[in-house]
């Protein structure tokens, strides 16, 4: 009795969750779990009725001569293999319908998603050790704090500036990792008002076990009216602002932004928040097309070393920034500036 009265004071969010995604996740794992009881409790009686019955102070018969019963294989393998087949559609059904990148056909059980209602999206940034939530719809942003309407769909892009994190709100949905220079999704919808907590459930560093924030349910007059109260903080996420905020602190306090910068969370993914430095997606779509040729030369450094065979000398990259940061942080003579001349074509169909 002792060690139930000491999980009283657990809480029992995941078997009793508020939004239809995690009840779903609850119906899963309950059904899973009776199905695999099918063998374990019988295989856990049997053991201690085998121990009982042939015990050396019982007379048991023993036949030395026994070694195949059809009867017997029947049930010890058809059992447990209809039960994996089971557990098997079960799992693979239950995986795609609750793809975290899937968007959401129903809100709860026999409520389909009406076709006006948009969702609502939430850009998120695990920071060390906080979490900032953007709301581009309504221009506001706010630190360990998110709240969302009841019965809304909501459409989570979640990234990170530093290390790998893991997003987790047990009423809500299963966690989903937020990883540096991507962006993952998750579909999900809270259905009844309250408030939850949510954290990071992947370690990431000393101050990881505060790394918590309030995840409110609200009707949608008093999230019209939380909106309201993060415009009126007057406080202004910019890209200054973030980088400071990205500096390893923690415990935070909720914050609160009245104004944001609207390309913000795209930087954040693309690494390139600071000023002077080419983000990630420009990069990669200059790479797409062939890259910048001798212009490109402008964020390499020469470094000691032969030529090559063809007489080129050998370089590094060193950073990718414009001219001005690379100046700025390796000198004016280690940055390579070309403008080469357009080559002339001899022909009006000849390939360069």
């Amino acid at each position: 009795m002792s060690p139930l009265l000491l999980l009283g004071g657990c809480g029992m969010v995941v078997l009793s969750p508020s939004g239809y995604v995690a009840a779903q996740q609850r119906d899963l794992l309950i059904s899973s779990t009776l199905l695999m009881l099918l063998v374990i409790i019988p295989v856990m009686g049997l053991t201690v009725f085998f121990a009982w019955r042939y015990s050396a102070k019982r007379d048991g018969n023993y036949d030395p001569n026994f070694h195949h019963s059809t009867g017997l294989e029947l049930i010890i393998w058809a059992v447990p293999l209809m039960i994996i087949i089971c557990l098997g559609a079960i799992t693979w059904v239950g995986t795609h319908r609750l793809d975290p990148f899937r968007p959401l056909t129903h809100i709860g059980e026999r409520r389909p998603i009406s076709p006006t209602v948009e969702p609502l999206d939430i850009e998120v940034v695990a920071l060390d050790w906080k979490w900032l939530f953007i709301y581009p719809e309504y221009g506001v942003a706010t630190v360990n704090e998110a709240a969302v309407p009841v019965d809304r769909p909501i459409n989570f892009h979640l990234t990170s500036q530093s290390v790998m994190n893991a997003f987790y709100v047990p009423a809500l949905a299963g966690m989903i990792y937020a990883m540096p220079s991507m962006t993952s999704q998750l579909h999900a919808v809270m259905n009844l008002p309250g408030d939850y907590e949510g954290f990071s459930s992947n370690y990431s560093g000393a101050g990881f076990s505060g790394m918590r924030f309030r995840f409110r349910g609200l009707d949608a007059p008093d999230f019209t009216s939380w909106v309201a109260e993060a415009r009126r903080s007057g406080e202004t996420l910019d890209r200054a602002r973030y980088l400071e905020l990205a500096k390893p602190s923690e415990n935070e306090p909720p914050v609160f932004f009245g104004t944001v910068d609207p390309d913000l969370f795209r930087r954040a993914v693309n690494r390139c928040v600071e000023d002077g430095r080419m983000c990630v997606d420009e990069m990669m779509a200059l790479g797409s097309t062939g890259g910048t040729g001798l212009l490109g030369t402008i964020n390499t450094v020469a470094v000691a070393g032969p030529t090559s065979a063809f007489g080129a000398r050998p370089f590094h990259v060193d950073e990718l920034c414009t001219p001005q940061e690379a100046i700025r942080q390796s000198g004016r003579e280690s940055v390579v500036l070309l403008d080469p001349a357009p080559l002339p074509i001899s022909t009006p169909d000849e390939t360069l």
